[in-house]
């Protein structure tokens, strides 16, 4: 007769193991910069960031345009304009450059959004372990396609177009950085919710981004959101259900043993970690709306949607704004603030990347 206790000497090490997902992300190190007021906003010298992080830059006194270079990336901004050219895109800019106390200073939004994207210095981390410090694959999705227009505006606009241009121009930003991206769909087709899900989990991807724009029957409803998987969806049920027709491969992992009850246990434990990142994601992503995008930012929310139940990699949906509002709807026909709203999901994603904890999962 075997000991009862036979399961457990196997079980415990491994939540042990596993439970290093748990903790806080440890903050990554950070240059030390003066941050001067300015009517409100919070701006940084040019100069003393580009020194920072080894940037070539120039500035015209006459013109008033900066340009600055380093590796492949060209960054040109004017004082006083809301736009600068990055890499030849243009960028709409919640606050302009401005000059201070005689330097050139730029908005901590330019600093984010630009500088800590295209610039940033490898900083040393603390070994968490298992997930590299970046993210290295993303699925992005976008909703709704062919004979499914998900909601249309008053003068037309229909959001399943919205949503694969925003796609379109997140994939371009991240894969510029260095990121493996996965559409779900990279043209005007339909794609079943179920196929969706299927795409990102057999993709072995970090982090699921599903695009969507809102609709509503008050007009006057306006704002950018985004959801997590609800705390009402049951991780033990998603466990119970994966384990009956997945294997579990963890990566740099053994599991000695096929028991039924470990193998629940480790995908409750994956479910619950996803949607701790996937909270920790929608935060970053909001911290970055609001200092880049002029649209109320309505925060994060828990949903039942039946793409985010089936994901098992950290993964949110954003709602862009709502065609059912007239003003909304003709700032999401704007290439420039489309490509304004893909710009501050990729900066939320990268600086959610820098604390992330991914476990990493096979498709198997």
């Amino acid at each position: 007769m075997k000991p009862k206790f036979h399961f457990w000497i196997i079980v415990i090490p491994l939540i042990l193991y596993l439970a290093t997902f748990f903790g806080c992300a440890s903050a990554p190190l950070r240059e030390s910069l003066p941050v001067y007021d300015i009517n409100g906003a919070s701006y940084y010298s040019l100069s003393a960031l580009c020194s920072s992080r080894n940037i070539s830059w120039e500035y015209d006194t006459f013109t008033k345009i900066a340009v600055l270079n380093k590796n492949s990336h060209r960054v040109n901004l004017m004082v006083g304009d809301n736009m600068a050219l990055v890499d030849g895109s243009p960028l709409y800019m919640k606050h302009p450059a401005d000059i201070y106390q005689g330097m050139l200073v730029v908005s901590s939004g330019f600093k984010e959004q630009v500088i800590d994207t295209l610039f940033r210095n490898t900083y040393p981390s603390e070994n968490t372990g298992w997930a590299a410090s970046r993210i290295k694959k993303v699925v992005v999705d976008a909703g709704h396609g062919g004979n499914d227009p998900g909601a249309i505006g008053r003068t037309g606009l229909r959001e399943k177009d919205v949503n694969l241009d925003i796609a379109k121009r997140l994939s371009k930003i991240l894969q510029s950085q260095g990121i493996e991206v996965i559409l779900t769909r990279s043209s005007d087709r339909f794609i079943p919710l179920e196929r969706r899900a299927a795409i990102a989990n057999n993709s072995g991807a970090d982090l699921f981004i599903s695009v969507h724009s809102n609709a509503n029957r008050v007009r006057s409803m306006s704002g950018f959101e985004v959801y997590y998987v609800a705390n009402s969806v049951s991780d033990s049920k998603r466990a119970q259900d994966t384990s009956r027709s997945k294997e579990l491969n963890l990566k740099n992992a053994y599991i000695a043993g096929n028991s039924s009850d470990l193998k629940n246990i480790l995908w409750d434990m994956i479910y619950t970690n996803s949607r701790a990142e996937s909270i920790e994601l929608s935060h970053s992503i909001c911290r970055v709306m609001t200092c880049n995008l002029d649209s109320k930012i309505l925060g994060i929310k828990g949903a039942r949607y039946e793409v985010l139940r089936e994901i098992r990699m950290p993964g949110v949906l954003i709602e862009t704004g709502f065609l059912s509002n007239l003003n909304e709807e003709n700032m999401l026909k704007n290439g420039y603030y489309r490509q304004k709203i893909a710009q501050a999901v990729a900066q939320g994603i990268m600086e959610y990347s820098k604390g992330a904890r991914i476990m990493e999962v096979s498709s198997r």
